[in-house]
């Protein structure tokens, strides 16, 4: 199999959804001349025309809307955000229209709209462009949320997402961009909901998506090389979120960390966390694990920023604390 960069499988994913449905068009700050800002969409323009992909104002709160027009009225829009921590500026876009609309108008109206976005933090760009927020968008009923740590699940879940009648919001790791992987020349999806075992293990599950999955593989290393057998479970879409088959992975190894590369308080982990704690309280030979980044806003300095984002140690010190191993 070809071994591409996250940001070529996202492209692929792009380039085929306007090669083969005229309903499909982007827009977004700098994705045409520009090319992105992470190159996702270089070579759309000249290939697609002004048309298709349109470079908008900065303005998101407008834009937002215009694609929940064009979704509403027919079309398959799909917006670019420079980076998750601008989507606030369109949170009542996202989160009252295009989440609601689908409900609110008994099923009549429907929002077929990707929304993709870098997030994360870890590329130094201070405190207002290094959120996570999709463990919050994660809470809002009728919008799907999906988050891949690698390129054949980039490529998958855009064309899941792209094909789906609601609102999907994928949230691509700015620090995963260039990151390599293996990918098939067969056409394939990665359904959305469906959370992916990396990794078998037997004596501690490991949890986690996106940037984290980085700090869980190194841990689930470490934990090898010391004899401690780690199952590593990457959930790849927050909304809706697959906890059978974490709930399964406890069955077996009755130990569970659940890692998030935002910010520890609140979020999806803690989500998770409470839910396990509920539904497998009878299996677990200790609490429910979780770690996250510091609750401190992101510094840009490059050895504060590695000092408050999540890393292997952080798993290996929350493995040994809750379970001794």
């Amino acid at each position: 199999m070809p071994e591409i960069a996250v940001r070529q499988a996202l492209k692929q994913g792009l380039e085929e959804a306007l090669e083969n449905d005229p309903r499909v068009f982007m827009m977004g700050e700098d994705i045409g001349e520009y090319g992105g800002a992470y190159a996702v969409t270089d070579g759309f323009l000249k290939k697609f025309g002004p048309e298709r992909i349109k470079d908008t104002p900065i303005s998101e709160q407008a834009f937002v809307g215009a694609g929940i027009g064009a979704a509403a009225a027919g079309l398959r829009p799909i917006v670019e955000f420079m980076s998750i921590s601008f989507s606030l500026v369109a949170f009542d876009q996202i989160v009252n229209m295009a989440a609601n609309l689908r409900y609110m108008s008994g099923g009549r109206i429907s929002v077929p709209m990707v929304i993709r976005a870098p997030t994360g933090a870890g590329v130094q760009l201070a405190a207002t462009h290094s959120h996570s927020f999709e463990t919050w968008l994660a809470e809002v009923p009728g919008l799907k949320v999906v988050c891949p740590s690698n390129p054949y699940d980039a490529l998958g879940l855009m064309r899941s997402a792209i094909k789906d009648d609601n609102l999907v919001f994928v949230a691509e790791p700015a620090l995963l961009y260039g990151a390599r992987g293996e990918v098939p020349d067969e056409y394939y999806e990665v359904e959305i909901g469906k959370a992916n075992v990396v990794r078998s293990g037997t004596d501690i599950t490991l949890v986690s998506y996106g940037y984290g999955m980085r700090s869980v593989n190194t841990a689930a290393d470490v934990l090898q090389q010391r004899g401690v057998s780690a199952e590593v479970i990457d959930l790849r879409s927050l909304s809706p979120l697959d906890l059978d088959t974490v709930l399964g992975s406890i069955r077996k190894t009755n130990r569970a960390v659940v890692v998030d590369s935002a910010r520890r308080k609140g979020g999806v982990m803690a989500e998770l966390a409470a839910d396990l704690q509920q539904l497998a309280s009878e299996w677990l030979d200790g609490p429910i694990m979780r770690v996250g980044s510091e609750d401190v806003p992101w510094p840009y300095n490059r050895g504060l920023e590695q000092a408050a984002l999540t890393d292997a140690d952080d798993v290996l010190n929350a493995v040994a604390e809750g379970y001794g191993l």
